[in-house]
């Protein structure tokens, strides 16, 4: 479909989510919660927040949840009964409001790569029942680098309507898909007609520090570079880059209970642990936290785009603002480039 364009002010914003929420749709924003940002469900439009740079955790759980039930066992009577979690029930109407551009990208990433080979049933019917209402960056800090992974503040990738402040409590909106096509025509009042409006004028300025695809072909001879080894150092293991990180798709599976009664889990998980590779036999391909840490940058910047023709990362620096040894990928990724490239 092609683009539609409109303006909409502050005031009626707030009353066009409250109407989202009136209908019965579930709808999610950024919210502070011991002095931190998350999104977290709406009850009413006054408890979003608008002015923070970046929320401290990605909207990522809304399609991929920490953890999740894949199915669930009971036997009664000797017949054992089985609910696939995947295919049981539907999924109501949802709604993200406020994500960043560089989260709606990591949202529709996240998506194609779950579509790959064996389609993610879960994840699909999330994606399918959800709409995603972002507002582009007038604002950045020193950890942002969207504009060096294809990106940029004002991206509409993965954005079913884009947001612009544009000032004076206006905000300038695209609607992208038929789905923000959908909520704008059933809340027609709110908007106002508009014509083109160049909103590279408002967006925030963010350098590009690096190419993506210079960065792949350097790290494509890196594997048994020295660099790793001192790159390393710092890293802790912990994993909070991966907790984090919107693209992050790696998961364990546990099953729990008993004979009569149980299930199975999908939980979060990270290639730095050290645990995430070992073999039953006490064999670790990964033995060291450099091979891990190597295993990281790889996957995102050279595997992934390799196989898939994505890349595993949208520049939103919450990796670097996370990490207690302070370790920072974008400078990590400029200073391999510059040590490949002598």
């Amino acid at each position: 479909m092609s683009h539609q364009q409109a303006v909409i002010h502050h005031e009626k914003l707030l009353q066009f989510l409250d109407g989202l929420i009136s209908s019965g749709k579930h709808l999610y924003a950024p919210q502070r919660k011991t002095g931190k940002t998350y999104f977290l469900p709406v009850s009413q439009s006054g408890s979003i927040v608008f002015d923070e740079i970046q929320t401290t955790l990605s909207p990522k759980e809304i399609l991929f949840p920490k953890v999740e039930r894949l199915l669930s066992y009971e036997q009664n009577n000797g017949t054992l009964h089985v609910i696939d979690h995947g295919t049981a029930g539907q999924m109501p109407d949802r709604v993200l409001f406020g994500s960043r551009p560089c989260d709606a990208s990591a949202l529709h990433t996240l998506a194609e790569f779950f579509r790959r080979d064996e389609p993610d049933a879960f994840i699909e019917q999330r994606q399918k029942s959800l709409t995603v209402i972002s507002v582009s960056c007038v604002q950045s800090d020193q950890n942002c680098f969207c504009t060096s992974v294809g990106s940029s503040p004002g991206d509409t990738r993965g954005s079913d309507i884009l947001l612009t402040p544009v000032g004076n409590g206006k905000y300038f909106v695209e609607v992208l898909t038929e789905k923000g096509q959908s909520l704008v025509g059933a809340s027609g009042q709110y908007f106002e007609t508009s014509g083109p409006f160049d909103k590279t004028k408002v967006l925030a300025n963010i350098d590009r520090s690096f190419s993506s695809t210079e960065v792949a072909a350097c790290l494509s001879k890196s594997f048994d570079h020295p660099f790793w080894n001192d790159a390393s150092l710092r890293c802790l293991g912990c994993g909070a880059c991966a907790y984090v990180c919107p693209v992050c798709s790696c998961f364990d599976i546990q099953d729990e209970g008993t004979a009569k009664k149980g299930g199975r889990l999908r939980c979060w998980d990270s290639c730095g642990f050290s645990l995430f590779t070992l073999h039953t036999s006490g064999h670790n391909p990964r033995k060291t936290q450099s091979d891990r840490w190597r295993q990281r940058l790889m996957h995102k910047f050279f595997y992934m785009p390799d196989r898939f023709g994505l890349l595993g990362c949208v520049g939103c620096g919450r990796c670097s603002r996370a990490c207690p040894a302070d370790m920072n990928i974008k400078e990590q990724l400029i200073e391999i480039k510059k040590t490949m490239e002598i």
